[in-house]
């Protein structure tokens, strides 16, 4: 794996480390390569139950690395190319995989989350931020658009008006405004600590019931009303009667901790 990111598994709780300090971990070629290779190793693994994504040293991430792609119209090219597997391109499968991740994904975020950064957190599932945090749609800066998933990611968080305003703007707000606009899902002290929290109290639950409650929340806001209220129904009908929903009545009726199977 590249050593731009670090991956733990732990009790089926997969932590993602981007490591890039001296950079604030800004994306290059490498950082986006290490981003998608782990999201995909992530989804391989059917013994993740939750994951927690963030950044070492002083932010989250500071977006792209320009320096990196300066002179480069190849890299730049390639990172415009899509593959088979994702309608997303690379750049945009940095931050999209986290929602092709079939289990719930938690950015702990502290510092910058500029540009490719915040598009990154915001292809997580949930966002936990210090109220110090900075977030910024900063693309406008450098007479550019956000072209990272943030039309799939933005919209489902905030108003439409609230997303032109910062991406016409790219003004830096706090995490405490991320938290008021809706971007952001909890303010702490410590996030990379709540986030574990919450992720192994999720990595106690039906694997099967995750990856369906994440799949609906995701695909039902998407689609007309009768097809999502389709969906709720086909989801929960491949839930009744199986072998992990069993386990969770009789877990519950027995007061006893379940002993969940994973997904083949």
């Amino acid at each position: 794996m590249s050593e731009r990111i670090q991956l733990s598994i732990d009790n089926h709780v997969a932590t993602v480390r981007m490591a890039r300090p001296e950079k604030r971990n800004a994306l290059d070629a490498e950082m986006f390569e290490a981003l998608i290779s782990t999201g995909e190793r992530i989804i391989a693994d059917k013994s993740v139950r939750a994951v927690v994504l963030h950044g070492e040293g002083k932010a989250f991430c500071a977006g792209l690395d320009f320096g990196s792609f300066m002179g480069s119209p190849d890299l730049m090219q390639k990172l415009l190319s899509r593959s088979e597997e994702s309608p997303a391109n690379m750049a945009q499968r940095a931050g999209w995989i986290w929602q092709e991740v079939q289990v719930p994904v938690i950015a702990a975020i502290h510092g910058f989350a500029f540009g490719g950064g915040l598009q990154i957190a915001l292809g997580a599932d949930l966002r936990y931020v210090t109220a110090d945090s900075q977030f910024s749609v900063m693309e406008i800066k450098w007479g550019l658009i956000p072209d990272m998933s943030i039309t799939q990611t933005m919209l489902e968080v905030v108003p439409l008006d609230v997303a032109k305003e910062l991406t016409f703007t790219g003004r830096i707000i706090s995490g405490t405004e991320a938290l008021s606009l809706g971007l952001a899902t909890k303010v702490s002290e410590d996030p990379l600590a709540d986030a574990l929290e919450t992720a192994k109290l999720i990595a106690t639950k039906s694997p099967h019931a995750i990856r369906a409650g994440k799949a609906l929340l995701r695909d039902a806001p998407k689609m007309s009303r009768a097809d999502a209220l389709k969906l709720e129904t086909a989801l929960q009908v491949s839930l009744l009667g199986s072998p992990n929903q069993m386990e969770a009545v009789q877990a519950n009726m027995m007061k006893r901790d379940p002993d969940f199977k994973n997904p083949e």
